[in-house]
């Protein structure tokens, strides 16, 4: 790889810092949400009523506003690392890989984040908010693209595993 200049390490910096921090906030979000519903389905658990749901979401909705902050950081950052750093894709091929895996799954993941804002905005600035329109909101969000999460969290730790191991990288014999 070649030399990277101080901008270029800033960049690289935080978009890691803020890709690792997106990851875990995002492995933390689907595991709470998830909690709200029944193994079988999507059936909320019976220990939710009306009274205490309102309050469980807004105590949960800053994993949705950290989320939305962090994904869109991570990949400012990354672009901007792309743009500065100037890597041969020829000669780093695990760079390459990593690349693809973000330019594929950031689409999807900007729609998730438009529905999330969707739930932030319900959240903070509607006046009158029904716990049981946010449990829908949330549900519609976890039924448009359901099995991608799972895809995405795992395509993400597969670009730490390239991060760390950097596979097919093209020597130079000169």
């Amino acid at each position: 790889m070649t030399k990277l200049s101080n901008l270029s390490r800033l960049f690289l910096f935080l978009s890691f810092l803020f890709g690792s921090l997106w990851l875990g906030s995002y492995f933390t979000r689907q595991i709470v949400v998830y909690q709200f519903f029944e193994p079988d389905g999507l059936n909320l658990k019976a220990i939710y009523n009306q009274q205490n749901l309102e309050v469980v979401i807004k105590t949960i909705a800053p994993l949705f506003v950290s989320n939305l902050i962090l994904f869109l950081s991570f990949l400012i950052f990354f672009i901007s690392f792309v743009l500065t750093s100037k890597i041969k894709l020829r000669e780093e091929g695990w760079f390459l890989i990593i690349l693809l895996i973000i330019i594929i799954t950031a689409p999807f993941e900007l729609y998730l984040l438009y529905k999330d804002y969707k739930i932030i905005n319900t959240i903070y600035f509607t006046a009158s908010t029904s716990g049981l329109e946010l449990i829908s909101q949330i549900k519609e969000r976890m039924q448009s693209l359901s099995g991608f999460a799972l895809i995405e969290i795992f395509s993400y730790f597969g670009i730490i595993f390239l991060t760390i191991v950097k596979p097919l990288r093209k020597i130079n014999e000169n």
